[in-house]
């Protein structure tokens, strides 16, 4: 053992010493996905050292054949896993296994609940990586010295998983990370070289670099130990490039739990060679399931990037568009060139043409997924449903394909859970009806009781109830699907087409003829706070509503603009009454001015707040309201 300087006790940070704990007995049921990750990040630092060395071969030390060892000490109890990849300095050390740098970090670490059955479904959210180590040793020792460094400047960081660790400066000759785990006394089942091959075998086949295990061999003559030899017990290709019919689906599982760290399997997989103009192959996966920081547009995202088989960069996000960010996977060119940057490969013609094929291959995974897995569907959308309605608005040439894929609540369903497409929705389409109806709002309850589809449920036509913060905005670039136009029901004056009959139309017209006069009176009594005054053709059993102009941006589009900060534009809403209704009779037949002007003022506060809206003057609403119910009990 080599002297250690500089020794000092640090502690962990906050988040990590909570992770720890609740990981250790959270993850307990399934500890022996420590090795598939403590492979998985020297796999990762291995292909950092490959690529780093295109530009700077030194940096390989005159050791170029690159591996992966793990290793066993039954009497000491002991697992070491070591990799000659690019290593840690002093500071990575301290950095990456004291502290977790990913933003949102704090914030997820409040959903942690203490339930270990829900918080191991969050830690796997959050890939745990170096610290599953602690799952099966209660004390772990790393040795790490980083390529292109000197031999003293080696580290050491040792730390039983509590509050701290320790941190020490070594002489180290070989570049690289050793990890020693001293296993918790119930856990020496895994200083056993057939469990650990068997674990390998089943998690870590993919792994495109040898892992070896020692295979003891008989002492030569004259030796007291027997001589080891180191034996390679994965397949050690990159799993992408091998032909579909040779890889099982438990092996396409795994490697997409080493790609994005995820305790789960995908929903679903593409796997695809391209030849010709362009040479690619990709490997793309659907998540069964959101990342804590999914809705973190500045997080890191992207597929891993290869060229011709030689790892280049993680996160590379110009392959596919900002809404299709959970996607994971791999793509590998044979057209880039190896010492391709981020800022390149947003200019490179050749990156446009994969990312628009890229991204056809994602819709049509996720369409094949919608048509014969529609319960898994479902559950992507409840994960990622708010991130495709991004699409739209940034991918233009697949606005349909995007649209077919989008899923709402409607008034067809008993609850907000269930959801209907938008070919569905026209499959069941009234004969004659050439529109998509549609109401936004706040939330469920209040869209679903809306005096706006009042006449949509008199005619028996289904509406899409649109609660998402996100809907309105959406709506905006979706004009039209399968040719049929959207239609807000809220806005402008409703209009029905074909799904009213010639006889409806004619009535609606003389009662409007008819109640000119009320208008009138309306107008004068509401006056600034209204742009117009109408019969409306929309209620059945409400006396009034507010409708929203055609120009005029609707409540969610307001409420979005207020919370970030901007201007909202002025406008006043419209004020619709339904003529059959005994309030609106009392009213028209009411003669005092004054309290003409206060039943008026009460029905469009009224109209305001079952719009979901806020009264600008609550105090004057309940002042009229009072005086009304005392001039009734009088």
């Amino acid at each position: 053992m080599s002297v250690e300087t500089q020794k000092e006790t640090l502690g962990f940070q906050t988040e990590v010493k909570q992770l720890l704990h609740l990981m250790i007995h959270s993850l307990y049921s399934n500890k022996e996905i420590f090795l598939r990750e403590l492979i998985s990040n020297a796999s990762d630092a291995v292909d950092k050292l490959r690529f780093e060395a295109l530009s700077k071969p030194e940096l390989l030390e005159g050791g170029a054949e690159l591996k992966i060892r793990v290793s066993f000490d039954k009497d000491a109890k002991t697992v070491t896993l070591e990799d000659n990849g690019i290593g840690m300095s002093r500071e990575d050390a301290i950095t990456h296994l004291g502290t977790i740098a990913k933003s949102g970090t704090a914030d997820f670490m409040k959903h942690l609940t203490g339930d270990q059955k829900k918080d191991s479904h969050l830690i796997g959210q959050f890939g745990v990586g170096f610290y599953s180590a602690f799952i099966v040793a209660d004390k772990v020792d790393v040795y790490s010295r980083r390529a292109g460094s000197a031999a003293s400047e080696g580290v050491h960081w040792s730390s039983k998983g509590e509050g701290d660790f320790e941190v020490a400066t070594i002489e180290k000759a070989e570049r690289g990370t050793r990890i020693v785990l001293h296993l918790k006394s119930a856990e020496d089942e895994f200083a056993d070289g057939w469990r650990l091959r068997n674990i390998i075998k089943k998690y870590s086949d993919h792994i495109a670099l040898p892992i070896e295990l020692p295979k003891e061999v008989a002492a030569a003559e004259g030796e007291e130990q027997p001589a080891v030899e180191w034996e390679t017990v994965n397949r050690a290709s990159a799993l992408w490039t091998r032909p579909r019919t040779d890889i099982k689906d438990e092996e396409y599982q795994e490697f997409y739990k080493h790609i994005a760290h995820d305790f789960e399997n995908p929903l679903s997989w593409s796997h695809n060679k391209v030849e010709g103009k362009l040479e690619y192959s990709s490997l793309l996966y659907v998540p069964s399931r959101a990342p804590f920081d999914l809705y973190q547009r500045e997080a890191p995202k992207g597929l891993k990037l290869y060229v011709q088989r030689v790892f280049v960069m993680d996160q590379a996000e110009s392959f596919l568009p900002l809404y299709l960010r959970f996607i994971k996977g791999v793509v590998d060119s044979n057209d880039l060139s190896l010492n391709v940057s981020r800022e390149i490969l947003q200019k490179d013609p050749i990156i446009d043409s994969m990312k628009s094929a890229l991204t056809k291959r994602v819709l049509d995974m996720l369409e094949k997924l919608a048509k014969n897995e529609p319960e898994q569907y479902k559950g992507f959308w409840k994960n990622f449903g708010q991130v495709m309605k991004e699409g739209p608005a940034e991918d233009f040439a697949n606005k349909e394909k995007i649209a077919g894929l989008l899923r709402f609540a409607s008034t067809h369903g008993e609850d907000g859970e269930q959801v209907v497409g938008l070919a569905e929705y026209l499959a069941r389409a009234k004969e004659g009806q050439d529109k998509i109806y549609y109401l936004t709002g706040e939330t469920y309850a209040q869209v679903k009781n809306s005096p706006h589809l009042e006449v949509f449920r008199k005619k028996g036509i289904e509406v899409l109830l649109l609660t998402d913060r996100i809907d309105e905005w959406l709506m905006s670039y979706l004009s039209d699907f399968d040719g049929k136009s959207f239609v807000d029901v809220a806005r402008g004056d409703l209009d029905l087409g074909n799904l009213d009959s010639e006889e409806d139309k004619k009535a609606a017209e003389e009662v409007a003829k008819a109640k000119e006069g009320l208008v009138e009176r309306l107008k004068t009594a509401l006056g600034e706070s209204v742009a117009e005054v109408r019969v409306s053709h929309r209620l059945t059993d409400s006396p009034a509503i507010l409708a929203i102009g055609e120009q005029d941006l609707g409540l969610q589009m307001r409420q979005i603009l207020e919370a970030s900060g901007q201007k909202v534009p002025d406008s006043k809403p419209i004020f619709e009454f339904n003529p059959a209704h005994p309030l609106i009779e009392k009213l028209d037949n009411e003669q005092s001015d004054e309290r003409f002007g206060d039943l008026s003022h009460i029905l469009f506060d009224q109209a305001a707040l079952a719009a979901g809206d806020s009264l600008k003057d609550p105090a004057a609403y309940v002042r009229r309201l009072n005086k009304l119910l005392v001039e009734l009990s009088a």
